[in-house]
């Protein structure tokens, strides 16, 4: 996937259709939770991750140097709003990474996690997309808003698909990462569990596996991120910063302002490409008209800028233990 160019101007006349046709951009979500009984809730076909082969972000004549962005975001309880806030200012963050030249070839892909002990749809997933089918993507996402109760959801399926259900070539062809960004306010589980694998995906592992080494196996291709966004319901919870900052370390960006996110998002991906420092990135926002810049400057002050080149090795960045591995990556 990851042919065609994003348009303002489709978004724009998508958005005018539904206001004239009296629909959200979420219609699919509407629909289902408002004419069916929850028990038969599922997915859209189009984020179904059962049966899921591979989620492609590929090179062409089109896009010579992609790069595969992929924003996940928590549906569950007071999260279910996120994806309507993303949705609006999508402009905003493609007028960043194009115009400004963060990025010259984005391929974004939108999904949503849930609570597999719990939830009829756990997991969603887009493709990676170039142009202006991701709207569509993000659009199709079923708003299940369930959750079980405690501070856990199911962020590690997440990491399990980025992990083996993705195939990008800015790392295989460049050994160059691409982004993961999960947005949600609580803790993951300490485990993949077989039993939840196959009854998403369909996949038949033999055993369970720890937190910390689908992690380590996401990090070979992603840099990964943790965003906290204002008005969840942990937001300033010391156990979950605690548990994700242990994980990613400097990579867990709190936001005050939950209509930050897309700059958030463009200026976290700007300054990991080295096409920006933060203060450059600031003044961006400025030049297009984004009251985001003092929430966005907070949130990403203590954000290193650096990402480097990483050689393709199948050495975990760190072992079962969160230690660090033996490979990893080198820095060019």
């Amino acid at each position: 996937m990851g042919s065609g160019t994003w348009s303002t101007n489709v978004y724009g006349a998508a958005a005018n259709y539904r206001a004239a046709a009296g629909t959200s951009a979420f219609d699919y979500s509407d629909r289902t939770t408002a004419s069916s009984p929850r028990h038969t809730w599922t997915a859209h076909t189009s984020l179904d991750p059962k049966g899921l082969t591979t989620r492609e972000s590929r090179d062409s004549d089109e896009h010579p140097t992609s790069l595969a962005i992929s924003v996940i975001f928590d549906v569950t309880g007071s999260m279910r709003s996120v994806p309507r806030v993303l949705q609006t200012k999508l402009p905003e963050l493609f007028g960043l990474l194009l115009r400004k030249g963060y990025v010259a070839h984005p391929q974004i892909l939108f999904g949503a996690v849930g609570d597999a002990t719990c939830d009829r749809v756990p997991l969603q997933l887009g493709q990676f997309e170039s142009d202006n089918r991701m709207d569509d993507d993000l659009g199709n996402i079923l708003l299940e808003g369930g959750g079980g109760g405690q501070m856990t959801e199911s962020y590690e399926l997440a990491l399990y698909a980025m992990a083996r259900h993705t195939s990008i070539d800015c790392h295989e062809q460049r050994g160059r990462r691409g982004y993961l960004f999960l947005i949600g306010d609580e803790m993951p589980y300490g485990k993949v569990k077989a039993r939840e694998v196959r009854a998403v995906f369909g996949d038949h592992l033999t055993e369970d596996i720890p937190l910390t080494t689908i992690l380590a196996e996401v990090r070979q291709k992603f840099d990964v991120y943790f965003i906290v966004p204002a008005g969840a319901t942990h937001v300033g919870n010391t156990a979950v910063l605690g548990t994700w900052r242990k994980l990613l370390g400097q990579n867990v960006i709190e936001l005050d302002d939950l209509g930050a996110v897309c700059e958030t998002l463009a200026l976290t991906i700007g300054l990991g490409e080295e096409a920006i420092d933060l203060a450059a990135g600031l003044d961006d926002l400025a030049d297009i008209g984004s009251d985001a810049g003092a929430s966005v400057g907070k949130a990403l002050a203590g954000l290193g800028r650096e990402r480097g080149t990483v050689a393709r090795s199948s050495a975990p960045l760190i072992d079962a233990t969160g230690e660090p591995g033996a490979g990893g990556t080198t820095r060019l």
